[in-house]
């Protein structure tokens, strides 16, 4: 099998299998603690410019089906491995992991060892990666690392470059798309929305066009702050619809609103995060992606307050507002990889655009109850 070797920018080289396809790929390595689900993982448009590090030790024991994918083809970089299954059970199955990667020219590397990639990752933080299954010296492949920056343009990347509509009898729903994942969508279109889904920078102007009952700010990959566009739109958008951001949405809703965002050291990215929500004391366990974090000390000065923290490290991972019917979630409620805890939040969604913010006042009773 050929070989494939990854050099982190502190100098840490690992070397291990190839699978997947030959080349070489330059991004961020992050780390995901999911014990399935690395399809969902793979199409999931906010891991575009990273490298995912899956911290299960065995990845594609079940293989891929075209029904899981949560975009129309994968973002990541490249994936790295303590070990790739070669062969598949499951019923379901199209493709093998080693099939999929190639028709998708995605490297991917196994055989390396993935608990102490992920400690050094805690323990540094993030950090610029090159994945090759070339030839290059060690110091062939440092230049190209040095002279690679950090892509800062992600979300135009991956937003939709056209509007798409899917028709249904009930509310319209303006989707803002900075990487959606088609199962927020499929949540909408379960409780009936019709939903719009708009390029991520749609004006406000445009959007009120619509006459939306409510407007969904998605997911997406990158630092909130390099869609400035955005946080103008959704600043205007603000008291004329209800909102629902979601995890980059979220976000975008606060930088809206006055609030600041900063980097965190490794991000969260797994399925089994413990999120609390305040008004109920209930905790559920969500799914995450994403390395950047609404900062508490700015929350005082907006007239937002703070929904949901987050029990492992205290970060913020939800937000109301106190004036107009909008909140936000740094989660993944649709749950696709997850758990099904927090599906809910698009029924507060749907309350929210029939009732207004006082729906949104009474869930913690709902909860309770």
């Amino acid at each position: 099998m050929k070989q494939a070797r990854l050099l982190l920018e502190d100098g840490t080289l690992l070397v291990g299998k190839s699978f997947g396809s030959e080349g070489t790929s330059v991004g961020e390595v992050v780390f995901n603690t999911s014990m399935t689900g690395y399809q969902e993982i793979l199409t999931d448009p906010s891991y575009y410019g990273q490298m995912v590090t899956l911290t299960y030790p065995l990845i594609g024991n079940y293989g891929f089906t075209r029904d899981d994918d949560e975009s129309i083809r994968p973002y990541a970089f490249g994936l790295i491995v303590r070990e790739h299954a070669e062969y598949m059970s499951n019923w379901r199955q199209e493709d093998s992991i080693d099939e999929w990667l190639k028709m998708h020219k995605i490297v991917g590397i196994s055989g390396i060892d993935t608990r102490m990639l992920t400690r050094k990752i805690r323990l540094h933080g993030t950090m610029r990666g090159i994945l090759t299954t070339g030839t290059a010296s060690v110091e062939e492949l440092q230049e190209v690392l040095r002279n690679t920056p950090l892509i800062t343009d992600q979300v135009k990347n991956v937003s939709t470059r056209s509007v798409h509509i899917s028709p249904n009898i009930g509310k319209r729903v303006v989707l803002m798309d900075f990487g959606s994942k088609h199962n927020i969508q499929r949540e909408l279109s379960e409780r009936n929305c019709e939903v719009i889904s708009v390029p991520y920078s749609t004006t406000a102007e445009e959007i009120l066009r619509y006459r939306p009952d409510g407007v969904m700010l998605t997911n997406g990959p990158g630092d909130p702050k390099d869609v400035p566009e955005a946080i103008e739109t959704v600043r205007a958008l603000l008291g004329k619809v209800p909102v629902f951001g979601i995890c980059l949405g979220h976000q975008l809703l606060s930088l809206a609103c006055g609030a600041d965002t900063e980097k965190l050291k490794f991000g969260h990215r797994g399925g089994n995060h413990p999120v609390k929500e305040l008004a109920s004391g209930r905790t559920v366990m969500t799914a995450q992606n994403h390395g950047y974090t609404v900062t508490a000390e700015s929350i005082d000065h907006t007239r937002l307050r703070i929904s949901h923290v987050a029990l492992n490290d205290g970060t913020i991972e939800g937000v109301e507002h106190l004036d107009f019917p909008a909140f936000s979630v740094q989660y993944h409620p649709e749950s696709a990889p997850g758990p099904l805890d927090s599906g809910y939040l698009f029924d507060h969604f749907m309350e929210m655009m029939e009732h207004g913010k006082d729906a949104y006042e009474k869930k913690g009773e709902k909860v309770r109850a």
